[in-house]
C-alpha cells in the first residue's frame, strides 16, 4: 500500500498530464471490458431471436440504475478516500473504505428485491409483445436478484483507485469479461450438451463474470469495519459525496427509459435501434468515462491539499483529452452506421431507421464530453448541489421534453434531441466553471 509521502508526490506534485494518461490507460481497459458484458451479451442474443435483443434494450435503463447505485456508492467512498489522503488522514481513509462492503451488501438486497417484485410491471409498461415481455421478466430477474457481484466489485475497485492501483481492477474486469464471452456462447446456444437457454443464459454469463471481477479485487479491497457508532456520519458523507454520480445515473436510467416510451409509439424497431446505439456509444465512450473516473481522486486531492490551479488544469486535460478521442466516434457513426447496425441485426426495419439515427446522434459526441464532464467537476470539489442540477437539467428537464417535442414532427427528427441537449448543458456548465474557479482566484 503506498505511503502518505508518496500518495502526495503523485497527486499533488506530479505533471498533471502525466498522472492522468498513466491512470486513464487501465481504466479504460477496464470499461472496454465492462462493454463487453453488454455488447457480447447483445451478439449472441441476437443471433439467437429478435425478441431478446429488443429484451436487453428494454431492459438496459435497469441495468444503468443498478450500476448507478452500486458505482455512486463506490464513487462515494472514493472521493472521500482522496480527500483524506489528501490531508494525511490515511488511518480515516480506511475507516471511510471498511464501510463499503456491508454498504454494498445491503444495498443489493434492497434493489434485488425490488426489482424481482416489479419486473413484469416494467415488462408490460414497455413493451406490448408477450415474448419481448418474457424475455424482459427472465433476463432481468436474473441480472437483478444475483447482482451482489456488480455491488462488491464496484466497491473494492473504487477503494483501490483512490490509492492509485488502476491495475488490478483492470485484471479483475478482464477475468470477468473472458467468464461472460466464454459462458454466453455455451448457455445461450446450449454447446457441449448443454440444453438452450437464451436469454436466461445470457443473463447467467453476466452475473458469473460480476462475480469473478470481485473475486479478484476482494483481497485488496476489502478493509475491516470501523465501530458502529460511526457509521451514521460517514455513511453520510459517502452519499454526499456519491449521491450526484448516482443522480446522474439513475436520471439516465429514467430518461432512456422515457425516450423508449416516445420511440414505442413509432415502433419496436425503433426502440431497438435506440438500445443498439448506446450499446455503441458505451464502447466509444470508454475513454470519457475513464477519464472522469481519474480526475476525481485527482481535483478531490488538490482542492482538499487548497492546490486550486492543478483543479484546473486537471479539468482542461481532459476536457481536450476527451474531445480529441471522441472525435474518433462521430467519425465511425457517420462513415460505417451500416455494419455498426448489421453487427447486432439484420432486421431491414432496424437497419432503415438506424442509417439516419446514428449518424445524426453521432455528431453529439463532441458536446457530451463537456456536458458529463463539468458534473464530474463540482462532484469531486464536494457541490453536489451544483453537480445534480446539471444532472438534473440534462436528464429531466431538457432530455424526455425535448424527445417528445422533436418526435411531434417526425422520427427522424427525434435523433436531433442529443445534439440540442448537450449543447445546452456545456454551455450552462461552462459558465459554472468559469464562476466557480474565478472565486478561488485561479
Amino acid at each position: 500500500m503506498e505511503s502518505i509521502k508518496e500518495q502526495v508526490n503523485y497527486f499533488g506534485t506530479e505533471k498533471v498530464s502525466k498522472i492522468l494518461l498513466k491512470l486513464a490507460p487501465p481504466v479504460m481497459l477496464a470499461q472496454l471490458i465492462q462493454a463487453l458484458y453488454n455488447i457480447v451479451d447483445s451478439v449472441f442474443v441476437g443471433r439467437f431471436s429478435d425478441t431478446g435483443l429488443t429484451a436487453l434494450s428494454i431492459i438496459y435503463p435497469i441495468q444503468l440504475l443498478m450500476i448507478a447505485v452500486a458505482v455512486g456508492m463506490g464513487v462515494g467512498i472514493n472521493t472521500v478516500m482522496a480527500a483524506k489522503l489528501g490531508k494525511n488522514k490515511s488511518d480515516e481513509a480506511d475507516e471511510y473504505a471498511g464501510i463499503g462492503t456491508p454498504l454494498a451488501v445491503i444495498l443489493w438486497v434492497i434493489f434485488a428485491a425490488a426489482c424481482y417484485a416489479l419486473m413484469p410491471l416494467y415488462a408490460r409498461v414497455s413493451t406490448d409483445s408477450p415474448d419481448v415481455i418474457a424475455d424482459v421478466i427472465i433476463y432481468g430477474r436474473v441480472t437483478c436478484v444475483f447482482s451482489f457481484g456488480l455491488f462488491l466489485e464496484s466497491v473494492w475497485t473504487k477503494i483501490l483507485q483512490a490509492r492509485g492501483d488502476m491495475k488490478t481492477p483492470m485484471i479483475a474486469q478482464i477475468a470477468g469479461a473472458v467468464v461472460n464471452i466464454i459462458f454466453d456462447p455455451i448457455l445461450i446456444f446450449g454447446l457441449f450438451g448443454l440444453k438452450p437457454m437464451g436469454v436466461m443464459g445470457a443473463a447467467i454469463a453476466t452475473v458469473l463474470g460480476q462475480i469473478v471481477a470481485a473475486l479478484v479485487v476482494m483481497k485488496k479491497g476489502f478493509r475491516k469495519s470501523p465501530s458502529l457508532r460511526k457509521y451514521p456520519r460517514y455513511i453520510a458523507k459517502i452519499f454526499k459525496f456519491g449521491m450526484p454520480n448516482m443522480l446522474m445515473q439513475s436520471a439516465y436510467t429514467f430518461y432512456i427509459f422515457g425516450l423508449n416510451m416516445v420511440l414505442a409509439t413509432f415502433s419496436d424497431a425503433a426502440v431497438t435501434v435506440l438500445g443498439l446505439y448506446y450499446k455503441w456509444q458505451t464502447f466509444f465512450f470508454i475513454p470519457l468515462g475513464a477519464m472522469q473516473t481519474c480526475i476525481v481522486p485527482v481535483i478531490s486531492f488538490n482542492y482538499a491539499a487548497r492546490k486550486y490551479e492543478r483543479c484546473k488544469k486537471t479539468l482542461n486535460f481532459s476536457i481536450l483529452f476527451g474531445v480529441a478521442l471522441m472525435s474518433l466516434g462521430t467519425i465511425l457513426f457517420n462513415v460505417i452506421p451500416g455494419p455498426m447496425l448489421r453487427f447486432f441485426s439484420n432486421d431491414a426495419q432496424v437497419i432503415e431507421i438506424g442509417l439516419t439515427a446514428f449518424r445524426i446522434m453521432g455528431f453529439s459526441f463532441i458536446t457530451i464530453v463537456t456536458s458529463l464532464t463539468y458534473p464530474v467537476l463540482f462532484q469531486a470539489v464536494g457541490m453536489s448541489l451544483k453537480s445534480s442540477a446539471l444532472t438534473v437539467i440534462r436528464t429531466v428537464i431538457l432530455f424526455v421534453p425535448l424527445g417528445y417535442l422533436f418526435s411531434r414532427f417526425g422520427l427522424d427528427y427525434f435523433w436531433f434531441t442529443y445534439i440540442v441537449t448537450d449543447g445546452l448543458v456545456s454551455l450552462i456548465g461552462f459558465i459554472m466553471s468559469r464562476r466557480f474557479f474565478k472565486k478561488l482566484n485561479v
